[in-house]
Formats: structure tokens, sequence, C-alpha cells
């Protein structure tokens, strides 16, 4: 995968606002809407939205900046999909470059500089990982809101053993091996190296008799239905936040959340920007020239727009609060119609005459633009 400032054509002094242009410029172009059955865009999209979603977070930004590409997603932060959304240790980091075990239990640092392992106890209470799911949404769900269910597939507490990971009428032991610290100290040279021990993987315990439904690990597999709100006025990139859904904790430690992504769908006629919902209506001449009501398309159903006689092409009418409610509680965008007007084609002998006839008929005061224009361009000739 390439760098995330690359995969959405930014630098790294980009700003929140232009990095979200880019990232709405990059989703729209590679969104499995406009390139049905393309696995490659499809893998392109996420690829989007993943450096997005670390690119926005100023947190995950630094860790990122810090660390580059390649680590960072080999510590394991930019999975994409439901999985482990993975947390950036530095000390872990530390202690893979400089040789102290590969980031697990104490390393060379603990000798010199007496702190031990800072970190939170391998032997205590873990939170759970958090995990992500992509959901795709119609556009009005955007607009209003709407109730969805979702299925995810992730670890949960084992029904069997409760989360404990041993039969019944078990129980656990302390660990002979590392005398139930989790840990074994190697000497090497003249340094001793704290290791986490194999035997009890650095639980300081041994279980008697795992259970034989989750084998010890105090969770299983399984397929979970989750009722999620989604609020008026999301949009794509949008992230929820569902607590305790994630994996579940180690030893008594609390679940991690899940993280819901919306992707928006397209509309048959309105496009989004922001609050603000736009439109392009084609109309016939006549009414342009002679002016007129028409039927405008909006989220809310069909609306009358006046059309003032001699409008332009290109001309722009604001529906006022026809747009998208604000996440923020400040009211609701305005429905902008771009006219569009269709030159009559296709004409007859006679319908011919008559428009040339009508033509003539005309005096130059109805053409003030092009008129304006022609006497410039003369000027200019003539200098």
């Amino acid at each position: 995968m390439a760098d995330y400032y690359q995969l959405l054509g930014v630098t790294k002094n980009v700003n929140a606002d232009e990095l979200k242009k880019a990232y709405r410029k990059q989703a729209l172009k590679y969104h499995p809407d406009k390139n049905p059955d393309n696995p490659e865009a499809e893998s392109k999209f996420k690829e989007i939205s993943q450096a997005y979603e670390v690119l926005s977070d100023s947190s995950k930004r630094s860790v990122y900046n810090q660390i580059g590409h390649d680590a960072y997603v080999r510590k394991g932060h930019g999975g994409a999909g439901a999985g482990s959304a993975g947390s950036f240790d530095a000390f872990d980091l530390f202690s893979q470059v400089f040789g102290g075990g590969g980031g697990s239990g104490g390393s060379i640092f603990d000798e010199f500089f007496g702190g031990g392992d800072k970190r939170q106890s391998r032997t205590g209470p873990q939170t759970g990982a958090d995990l992500r799911y992509d959901l795709k949404i119609a556009f009005e769900d955007a607009v209003y809101g709407a109730d969805k269910k979702i299925n995810v597939h992730k670890a949960d507490v084992c029904e069997r053993c409760k989360g404990e990971g041993i039969e019944a009428g078990s129980g656990k032991r302390r660990c002979n091996t590392c005398g139930g610290t989790g840990q074994m100290t190697i000497t090497q040279g003249f340094f001793s190296v704290r290791q986490p021990c194999q035997q009890c993987s650095a639980t300081g315990e041994i279980i008697e008799k795992p259970c034989r439904k989750c084998r010890s690990s105090g969770w299983v597999n399984k397929n979970k239905s989750i009722q999620i709100r989604i609020p008026a006025g999301v949009e794509t990139g949008s992230r929820l936040r569902v607590s305790g859904e994630g994996e579940p904790g180690v030893r008594g430690g609390r679940p991690g959340d899940l993280y819901v992504v919306l992707h928006v769908g397209e509309h048959e006629f309105l496009t989004r920007d922001g609050d603000d919902i736009l439109i392009e209506v084609p109309i016939d001449f006549s009414t342009a020239t002679l002016g007129g009501t028409i039927k405008v398309p909006t989220i809310s159903g069909s609306a009358n727009l006046k059309i003032k006689a001699g409008t332009q092409n290109g001309t722009i009418f604001r529906l006022k609060g026809k747009g998208v409610p604000s996440l923020r509680g400040q009211g609701r965008g305005d429905q902008h119609v771009k006219i569009i007007i269709e030159i009559p084609g296709n004409l007859n002998k006679t319908q011919r005459e008559k428009l040339k006839e009508f033509s003539e008929s005309l005096n130059a005061d109805v053409y003030p633009r092009l008129n304006s224009f022609l006497d410039k361009v003369k000027q200019l000739f003539n200098q």
C-alpha cells in the first residue's frame, strides 16, 4: 500500500479542510457505485478510506508521521475491514529496534533506567481491541438519519466458561516456571533481559483444565446482530462509535469499541456539497425567455420554482432550507438549482421559418450581453 499522503494526493502539511476535500475527490472517483464489479476500484476505495481515517485523527496522524508508513502498518494500526484496530506502543518499538525481546516484556532499557515495564501489566486486565465495520447507506438515510441493524462476525465471551477459559470445577495454579510473575529473566553477558514466560503465556498462571469450547481463550467467534442509530447529516467517512462492541477484554478488562464507517450512496438527481444539495435542471427555451414555474426534485419531494423572464443558462436559484441537517445542530443547508437551457433541435421547415422570422423581428436591445461583447471585439481589432 502506498503512503497515506500519496494515496490522497496531499502533502504532509495539509490542513483538515484540504484533507477532507482531497478525500471526497478520491472517494467519489473510486466509489463502488461508480465502479461496479471492479475489485481494484473497491480495494482502492478501502485504502483511501483507511488513509483518511488515520490522517484526519490528530493523534493517529502524529504517530504515523513519527514512525513512517511501513512501521505504522506493521504495528497493526492501519488494518481495514472488521478486525483489530491495534494501538501504538512507543516502548514496544524501542524494544524491537534495540533488541529488547521483540516488544514483549522488558528490555535493556530496564537495566539502565531502572524503570521496569511501565506499560499495562500483562497479568492484569487488558482492554479488548477495537473493531471497524464499513456500512453503505442510501443518500436519503444520510439526510434524514435511520435505524440500521448490522451483523458483525467477532469474538464474544464464551458462554460455557463465562470468559474464564476454565472448565467447570477446575481452576488455576501459579506457574512454577516464572513463579507467577509472567516473566523470565535471562542473563546475556553483562545485561539481564526480561522476556515473557512461554509456559504460561505471560499470565503467571496455569489453567488445569482448559474450557473445551474456547480452549482457554475465554471467547469464541460468532455473528452478532447490533442495532445502530445513524444521525441525520452524516456523510461518507463519518464514523459511529458503538461502545463495548469490540473484542472482549482480557482477564477482566473492558471490551473494545466498534467503529462503523459510513459510505453514502449516490442519488439519481441530487449531489451534496457539505450541508447543501445541488441539482441541474433542464428547461425549454420558451420558459427561459418568457418565465414560468417548474417543478424541481428535492430530498423531500417536488418543489415549485419560479423562473424569471429572461433567465440565462447557468443561472442558480436557491431553495432555502431544502438541504441537509447540520450534524452540529446549526440548522439546515439549502438546495441550489442550476438552470440548463435546452436549445430546440430537429426543427421542421415551418418551425425553422417561423424562428427565423421571429429572430429578424428582434432589435439589438434584447441581446445586451451579446452586443456588449461584439462592441468590445470591434474596439480590439480597430486599435
